[in-house]
């Protein structure tokens, strides 16, 4: 009789809390309107076309369509792995992933800080201005300045060297692939170092001020501070942008790779899978291929991305 009435008073307790919830929604209507598009335009654009992932288990024709086209199985997947770039693809995926994770996630992280520290709020405002603008240049006009930059003939680099007498002669710097990755980690920096650190001044600016008074009459130095009171209250912001950049260590970069790796000489070291996807995929119309190395490369980001979140919420802080 018990367990009966425990159901009971259980399924009496299900619409309640139904209501519960659409009384909620109701009473939040303007903002539930709000974010409405923005799911609509999620679901129209990321979830629909999710159905495409299905050419990867097929040998898909443009003209058959999908409902039509030849089902292989995991054939694509054996032909990637098996494949003779697929290492070497691997390779620089993983080395430039973490190259950028390395130097250009605390990059902005640390001119955070150091702006933090800046007293005098025109000249903080002003290093802020140069520093992100970058971010709202395209990669082609990034990717034109670098060129010049390096060029043998009139490139600055190359005159500052030679007046310096380190160097005799102009060096084709992205011509050699020694240099691909410094150059490429180094530029990436440069235009996103600043737009990258907003969000950790924000976090910066939320942090309670009499935590520094306190700590500068127990007579704390500023760079103590710093690691006792400012790195800890961002720490949660940190760690989140830590496990989005964990989720994505296979997404290397497609535009800036293949703006500034245009020569031949340079494809051992610059040829990751976004820009192999593109090349088997677009260019050599190997839709069922390059899909199934897509779909490779996604699933390997959810897998890293779980095991992230669940590091990082043992920590305290987790995406969910």
């Amino acid at each position: 009789m018990k367990t009966e009435a425990g159901g009971t008073n259980s399924a009496r307790a299900s619409p309640a809390r139904g209501k519960g919830i659409w009384r909620r929604l109701a009473g939040q209507w303007e903002l539930q309107a709000m974010v409405m598009p923005g799911i609509v335009v999620i679901f129209i654009f990321s979830y629909i076309p999710m159905y495409g992932v299905l050419m990867a288990f097929q040998d898909y024709n443009l003209f058959k369509g999908f409902f039509h086209s030849p089902w292989v199985g995991f054939k694509h997947f054996e032909m990637f792995f098996n494949s003779p770039d697929f290492w070497n693809v691997m390779r620089n995926t993983i080395v430039i992933s973490g190259l950028k994770l390395l130097i250009g996630f605390p990059a902005p992280v640390i001119l955070a800080l150091m702006l933090n520290e800046v007293q005098r709020m025109w000249f903080k405002r002003t290093i802020q201005t140069i520093s992100y603008l970058p971010h709202f240049l395209s990669w082609v006009i990034v990717g034109g300045f670098v060129f010049s930059i390096l060029s043998t003939e009139n490139g600055s680099l190359n005159i500052l060297l030679q007046q310096l007498r380190i160097i005799g002669e102009p060096i084709n710097f992205l011509s050699v692939p020694e240099y691909f990755w410094a150059i490429l980690i180094g530029t990436g920096v440069w235009k996103e170092i600043g737009f990258a650190s907003i969000v950790y001044l924000a976090a910066i600016a939320g942090i309670d001020p009499h935590l520094y008074e306190s700590a500068s009459l127990d007579g704390a130095s500023r760079f103590k501070q710093i690691f006792l009171i400012t790195l800890p209250c961002i720490a949660p912001v940190i760690i989140i942008f830590m496990i989005l950049a964990v989720g994505n260590i296979l997404s290397a970069g497609f535009e800036d790779i293949l703006i500034l790796s245009n020569n031949p000489i340079l494809k051992d070291v610059s040829d990751v899978i976004d820009t192999y996807v593109y090349r088997l995929g677009i260019m050599n119309n190997r839709f069922s291929y390059a899909t199934a190395a897509g779909l490779f490369k996604a699933v390997i980001s959810v897998a890293l991305l779980t095991a992230a979140n669940y590091t990082a919420r043992r920590f305290g802080t987790s995406l969910w």
